[in-house]
């Protein structure tokens, strides 16, 4: 016999993840970046750990790894994008994105913004 708890949290969170997109503009790239409202367990899990290690741009950046996507709801960047995202990207711009995608309020972006 199925859980159907379990069932009907699965269903939930499927219909979070086939639900529509969020997007935020982004003008310096000249692009538009979606995502979903929800993200798995598993990619919350590995942004949490590298924040708990107090490696927060290594957090920011793997937020737009796991959350970004495109109108199709593709992932925008790949695990190999990860050193030019965090060397060759400005920081006030991912910020901004990964911010939004994780959904921080504009408040703490400023004190993020600072450090």
């Amino acid at each position: 016999m199925t859980n159907s708890v379990l069932q009907k949290a699965t269903e939930h969170f499927r219909s979070r993840l086939d639900g529509s997109l969020r997007s935020i503009e982004v003008p310096e790239w000249n692009t538009t970046v979606y995502y979903y409202p929800t993200s798995t367990l598993k990619d919350e899990s590995t942004i949490l750990k590298l924040q708990q290690e107090g490696k927060t741009v290594d957090a920011l950046v793997q937020s737009l790894i796991v959350k970004a996507r495109t109108a199709e709801g593709h992932r925008m960047f790949s695990a190999a994008d990860r050193i030019t995202l965090l060397n060759e990207v400005d920081p006030q711009i991912v910020i901004r994105i990964a911010s939004a995608l994780n959904g921080v309020d504009t408040d703490s972006v400023e004190d993020i913004e600072k450090n």
